[in-house]
């Protein structure tokens, strides 16, 4: 050991967006309890006083009023003092707004650090919209404080901009997420400029398998420069359709050496590192490379930098009481898995936040809404382990949401009995087996369940047409057109949304005597939303809906996952049994439709067909060039009859698009209207000069089939 043992602390809260006093009393205890573990320099996520989800609540000058109003109180408070605090908030600089990070140390503002690149994916983030970035890397200006802040101690400016942070012991360099993301983020310069610590405060969102790219770019940041590169991001439902799964790494010369929790029912997670500087320069000292190109850059462009009379070491004596660092490989969750945590963590946000009562769930014995029941039984194992390791932020939140000051959970099925309800709402063409599979899988659950038959509500919306017309639609089956059994089958799904609501509304006060209502649970997943196979305002129209985001293959790998797991047997002959919408009538008692027929595609290609139109960018003629590679099996004509098909599909039900159901966001081929997938719902649904060049290409090449 050297002597100069830096200690960090990267914080993970769980925010809510524009809830200043609860992100003020998140950030403070983080503060609190980071002092208490040594920490010299403590910081937190991307726009952690305002929340990240506050969207065009930017524009309201009250934003960044509120901001300031934050600092100004944990500047004003001596039990934060001695060590660095940083923390994120939008900040107004000569009529630019910039998201930046503001450090304090001890009642001062050290300096205001914007962030260089911004991250306008096209997807789920257009922070162009809501600010500038700060493109002037090594260049700083003076900052005029308000006066809410100035008000504490005297200080009236402070510097803002790129540059490094200089400490009696070390040089810190800052990023803000895209910057480990990007090309061109500052990282690399910042070390050649002379910093050994990157701190890089994040607010990357989850998305299944995204650990994976996550860890290999810190590792790698860390690698290239030498350097303790340290990331933060927050965790849980902050307000939108975005869950943060925060987690947190600390790299060393290419090595992961500490990490956090991921999934944290915990408002307030801490997590610590302690690093002798002496690694960082030893293994520096042998990049001769690094070592020519930061003499070549120092002398061709300055760097600014803001120095502070601080170490972020503590001396000699607290060096020799920390162990030397090691590699440590954190836990690479199963998609199954991380559905299992995310969506559940997103649901238990959402319900405390909401001020209902519980969720209500039409169960159909199908794979969606059988998913949703069990993710709603990990979400309640989750909180009862959580109260069992003496969590009292968690034992409050359900005491508040099920109305009960002395109430304990001891079993997840004990709590699912009072957050969950669930009711199977069947007709003449449902069938006994999906009946006893969703009484089977709510018995596993735990949930309170029920069990309807609504043909007489069918029949009398019906009789009411019929009346009015004259005319009585029959089945396909029995006779009728192809729009008589759609509609009749529509009336059956949008019949089930209205019973959803009105039971929602009403069953706490029957069952418990409580005047709260239910939030609604939608089950339609991502890959029948993108093919419009769903009713429109059916119960694929609810509140909120956890499998929104998730493919039907993931859900089906989910559904033997949780089987074992949760020992719910009947999920394994879910699994096996061929998804179906049970809307038209039974032959002998058996089913005779079946999603994929009724789509004309596999789940297995609707997926493809999902990625490469979302992820790969590709219209109708690309994805037939595409997939004819692919799919070698199938001669050029029949490709282009598969992909017709879907673009036809598409196109036609793109509108019930726009009224999908907020889901927590899992894949990155969502067909979600409202914020990810920015397209328009109003077709020609003949694609005729797409088509048109489909049919010449597979034409043209037909006899090499």
């Amino acid at each position: 050991m050297s002597g100069d043992v830096v200690r960090l602390a990267a914080t993970s809260l769980n925010l809510w967006a524009m809830d200043f006093q609860g992100n003020y009393e998140k950030i403070r205890e983080s503060v609190v309890q980071s002092k208490l573990a040594g920490a010299r320099y403590r910081f937190g996520s991307e726009l952690e006083i305002t929340g990240y989800a506050c969207a065009d609540h930017f524009f309201e000058p009250d934003t960044e009023l509120h901001s300031w109003e934050v600092i100004a109180k944990l500047m004003d408070d001596r039990e934060l003092h001695d060590v660095i605090i940083d923390v994120g908030m939008p900040v107004t600089h000569r009529h630019a707004r910039y998201n930046c990070r503001v450090l304090l140390l001890n009642a001062s503002i050290v300096g205001i650090f914007p962030k260089n690149n911004l991250c306008n994916d096209g997807g789920n983030y257009r922070e162009y919209r809501f600010f500038v970035p700060w493109t002037r890397l090594g260049q700083c200006e003076d900052f005029t404080l308000p006066r809410v802040v100035s008000s504490v101690n005297g200080q009236t400016s402070t510097k803002i901009g790129s540059m490094l942070l200089k400490t009696l012991d070390t040089v810190v360099g800052i990023e803000v997420c895209e910057s480990l993301w990007t090309n061109d983020g500052p990282g690399s310069k910042l070390t050649l400029h002379g910093a050994e610590i990157i701190v890089n405060s994040s607010s990357s969102h989850f998305k299944l398998k995204k650990d994976w790219p996550r860890r290999l770019l810190t590792k790698t940041a860390s690698y290239k420069s030498g350097c303790l590169y340290a990331l933060c991001n927050p965790h849980g439902c902050d307000g939108d359709r975005l869950l943060f799964d925060g987690e947190t790494l600390f790299a060393l010369n290419g090595e992961i050496i500490a990490f956090g929790e991921m999934f944290s029912l915990k408002d307030v997670q801490v997590l610590t590192c302690a690093v002798d500087l002496h690694d960082i320069r030893a293994y520096r000292s042998s990049i001769m490379s690094n070592m020519h190109s930061a003499t070549a850059l120092q002398t061709s462009q300055s760097f600014a930098h803001v120095s502070v009379d601080f170490s972020l070491s503590a001396g000699e004596a607290a060096a020799a009481a920390v162990p030397s660092v090691l590699p440590v490989e954190p836990p690479m969750l199963s998609a199954e898995e991380e559905i299992s945590r995310a969506a559940a963590l997103w649901l238990w946000d959402y319900l405390r936040r909401s001020g209902m009562g519980g969720f209500f769930l039409p169960l159909s014995g199908g794979i969606d809404s059988c998913s949703v029941a069990c993710i709603v039984g990990f979400m309640c194992q989750h909180l009862v382990e959580e109260v069992d390791a003496g969590n009292e932020r968690v034992l409050a939140d359900i005491r508040s949401v099920v109305g009960d000051p002395e109430f304990q959970p001891k079993h997840r099925k004990q709590l699912a009995q009072e957050l969950l309800h669930t009711c199977y709402m069947g007709t003449k063409n449902s069938s006994d087996f999906t009946r006893k599979c969703a009484e089977e899988v709510a018995a596993g659950v735990g949930s309170s369940h029920s069990h309807i038959v609504i043909d007489a509500v069918v029949q009398a919306v019906v009789s009411v047409f019929s009346h009015a017309t004259s005319f009585v639609p029959r089945f396909r089956a029995h006779g009728g057109s192809r729009l008589e059994n759609i509609a009749l089958q529509n009336i059956q799904a949008r019949l089930r949304m209205v019973l959803a609501y009105l039971f929602a509304q009403l069953i706490l006060l029957v069952r418990r005597g409580r005047e709260k209502q239910l939030l609604v649970l939608g089950s339609g997943n991502v890959d029948e939303a993108l093919r419009g196979y769903l009713t429109k305002y059916d119960c694929s129209s609810a509140d909120i809906n956890p499998i929104g985001g998730i493919s039907k293959t993931d859900l089906r790998k989910f559904i033997q996952y949780t089987g074992k797991v949760l020992q719910i047997a009947v999920l394994q002959t879910i699994y096996e049994s061929p998804p179906t919408a049970e809307l038209e009538p039974l032959k002998d008692g058996q089913i005779q439709q079946t999603d994929e027929q009724d789509m004309g595609m596999t789940y297995e290609e609707l997926s493809l067909y999902g990625r490469l139109r979302k992820m790969g960018q590709c219209g109708p003629y690309s994805m037939y060039l595409k997939l004819i590679q692919s799919w070698r099996h199938l001669s050029r004509m029949e490709v282009a009859g598969k992909v017709k098909h879907f673009f036809r599909s598409y196109a036609i039900n793109r509108h019930k698009q726009t009224v999908l159901t907020p889901a927590v966001h899992m894949e990155n081929y969502s067909p979600d209207d409202n914020r990810f997938d920015l397209r328009q719902f109003l077709y020609n649904v003949n694609w005729r000069w797409q088509f048109a060049a489909i049919d010449s290409h597979a034409a043209q090449h037909s006899n090499s089939d």
